[in-house]
């Protein structure tokens, strides 16, 4: 069988999954390679679509970086994963907190969606983490505030929560086709168009299966019942990229214990735009909001047009992020300095000989 060029993949079935001119210009070139999609990955394979077929496609072990859900690779004549395409934005979050690295949770999508679940009272906090993992993605982010049926006044919620998203859209939603909320479908099909990716990420137990299932009019993905102590469980268990009816994709992800940044300095700069904008017109340029005279935010919080409450969520994001980038830095000195060690070993063996 033939293996048609990457640049003339625009009249196959890979525009239905985020395929464009942008693409085969970069895979342009690579002679006898196939683009795909990864829609899954599983270990040292992936499920991948290639426009036509879905097919499991394995790849070496040295491939870096490893394909994830949502990245565009090339298969080799032999339908191994050859290459995997520079990504465009990566939603990435710490892999913990006994390791300084990162761990890319979907890959090229251009929206974001921090979903938060109203049968509980919104989580501040949680959401502007999200929100700042979100932004530092390069993707737009969208708060989804779904179970707006259980919600006694789920609007007076939404602009609780838009106080603490700036820059960022915020939508309830109700899978109940007899809701008024329901319309919030809507709103999340006009900011996922035709051709573009899109993501949702949360705890377990927010909607996050139920919301995709609504979105693609069948049940495509499993759902579960929050437990007797109000937290969620586990549906999803994989992350998979699911095309919509109108020609959009979405990677469903696992519900996200816990969530450590990664990189996160201009991701917080833009969750946090309010504070950053007023910071700037603080009276010393290295101002810590504490009891600086002349501090611009320490004067919006005693004015009321802010609250405490996101000044320290702020600044528990900042340590956070200072800690990490330190580990981080860490790591590089301690690989740097372990290979001139071995370059050193390896000149002593040469110079004995």
């Amino acid at each position: 069988m033939s293996v048609p060029d990457p640049s003339l993949s625009l009249n196959s079935g890979l525009p239905k999954l985020g395929w464009s001119a942008y693409w085969a210009e970069l895979a342009r070139g690579a002679a006898g390679a196939r683009p795909a999609r990864v829609i899954r990955e599983d270990r040292a394979r992936c499920l991948v679509h290639t426009g036509e077929d879905a097919v499991h496609a394995g790849y070496a072990g040295a491939l870096d970086p490893a394909p994830t859900t949502g990245d565009w690779v090339l298969l080799d004549p032999g339908g191994a994963i050859a290459t995997v395409l520079p990504r465009r934005t990566a939603l990435r979050r710490g892999a913990g907190k006994s390791e300084a690295k990162d761990q890319v949770l979907a890959a090229n999508v251009d929206v974001v969606g921090v979903v938060h679940g109203l049968s509980a009272a919104p989580s501040l906090g949680r959401i502007e983490r999200l929100t700042t993992l979100a932004w530092s993605s390069g993707a737009q982010p969208v708060v989804i505030l779904t179970k707006a049926d259980l919600a006694t006044s789920p609007q007076s919620e939404r602009e609780e929560v838009q106080a603490a998203c700036p820059g960022a859209e915020v939508v309830c939603v109700s899978v109940d086709p007899a809701h008024p909320d329901h319309a919030g479908l809507g709103e999340i099909r006009r900011l996922l168009p035709a051709g573009t990716t899109g993501t949702f990420a949360g705890p377990s137990g927010v909607g996050k299966s139920s919301l995709v299932n609504a979105l693609a009019g069948r049940d495509l993905l499993a759902t579960g019942e929050i437990r007797a102590d109000g937290k969620g469980r586990h549906t999803s268990v994989t992350r998979e990229l699911v095309a919509l009816p109108w020609g959009a994709v979405v990677i469903d992800t696992p519900g996200l214990r816990g969530v450590q940044l990664w990189d996160a300095e201009d991701g917080l700069d833009a969750a946090f735009a309010d504070i950053a904008e007023l910071a700037a017109q603080c009276r010393f340029a290295d101002c810590q909001h504490r009891t600086e005279p002349g501090c611009a935010v320490l004067a919006a919080i005693a004015d009321g047009s802010m609250s405490q409450r996101r000044l320290d969520s702020h600044d528990r994001l900042q340590r956070e992020q200072n800690w990490l980038a330190s580990r981080y830095d860490a790591r590089l000195r301690a690989e740097q300095k372990a290979k001139w060690k071995a370059l050193h070993k390896q000149m002593r063996g040469h110079n004995r000989q």
